[in-house]
């Protein structure tokens, strides 16, 4: 065969990570809103004297910078999507902005206990009126954030959150993050209506633990899935049905391995045991028809010889 002619049987691996996705725009929309915020609140907590309104200012700046992570991410995986240095493309970097994130969240809830801790012992003096005041435009901002991220445009202008089977690990921890965001400001409007009118100063540090606790259980949950990404974790359930789809009357996948390359992408190596060996092409056709989230399929073909290799290959 020709060298010329080798392109008949070669794809592309960008696997549609060349494409802008949607979280892209909407979290450099939140990272813009995010700044803005933060500004005005550093600024408030240094002109009331509210070291509420300070840190709370500092939290979202530890936000943004984490958004603008997940924005490289996107930028990034498109960018680089047909380079040949990444052998299934750049789907993981999606999972890597995402895992990044759900550290930083995790970093955050931790500082968020200790500074709760820390008011606990030592208390300080809250401008009830100002901060109440700039905590509420803070919720606006960041519900506003959540919608944006959340409401997915793409699909029959849905508004259901990203959830644990949205595959866009980078749009899910930017969602937990501004949604971290607007717990804080929701528990510190709590906390300072009731240190305003019943003198309960201590809900403060209170709601501040009771965050961290939630935001600690977001961050888990998405370190957990990404890291599984990355870590080429095998799919279950996907490995299951392949089999099914496999082995049929004498077929046996001696040999199945399946991983996540992508957002919603999976890559597939299968060796196939058989009396009666059909082309690969015909393995590779039967899994890509019967799950339309396997993106690439490697197949190795054996034929068996007598019953003993046959039992010993299962």
């Amino acid at each position: 065969m020709h060298k010329n002619n080798i392109g008949l049987w070669q794809h592309s691996h960008s696997f549609g990570q060349e494409q802008k996705r949607s979280g892209e725009k909407r979290t450099l929309i939140v990272v813009a809103l995010t700044l803005v915020m933060m500004i005005w609140e550093i600024a408030a907590g240094w002109s009331y004297g509210s070291m509420a309104l300070l840190a709370d200012g500092l939290h979202m700046g530890s936000h943004a910078t984490a958004l603008g992570i997940a924005v490289f991410a996107y930028a990034y995986a498109r960018k680089n999507a047909n380079s040949t240095h990444f052998s299934f493309g750049t789907g993981k970097v999606n999972a890597l902005g995402g895992f990044t994130g759900a550290v930083l969240l995790a970093g955050f809830a931790l500082f968020m206990a200790a500074e709760s801790v820390e008011r606990f012992i030592h208390p300080v003096t809250i401008s009830f009126n100002a901060a109440i005041f700039v905590a509420i435009v803070g919720l606006a901002v960041n519900g506003l954030s959540a919608w944006i991220l959340g409401h997915d445009h793409d699909h029959g202008h849905s508004h259901s959150p990203p959830s644990s089977h949205d595959h866009d690990h980078n749009r899910r921890a930017a969602y937990f993050h501004v949604l971290a965001d607007a717990l804080t400001s929701l528990l510190a409007i709590f906390a300072l209506l009731a240190g305003k009118y019943a003198g309960w100063n201590w809900m403060d540090p209170a709601m501040g633990i009771l965050g961290a606790v939630l935001v600690t259980r977001w961050a888990w949950g998405l370190l957990r899935d990404t890291s599984a990404v990355l870590l080429d974790r095998q799919n279950a359930i996907l490995e299951r049905a392949i089999r099914d789809t496999i082995e049929i009357d004498d077929e046996i996948a001696s040999d199945l391995h399946v991983w996540s390359i992508g957002p919603g992408l999976y890559a597939v190596i299968v060796a196939v045991v058989t009396h009666h060996p059909q082309p690969s092409s015909h393995y590779r056709e039967k899994i890509s028809t019967a799950h339309s989230s396997v993106a690439h399929v490697t197949v190795e073909v054996q034929a068996c010889s007598s019953q003993h290799d046959r039992a010993h290959a299962s």
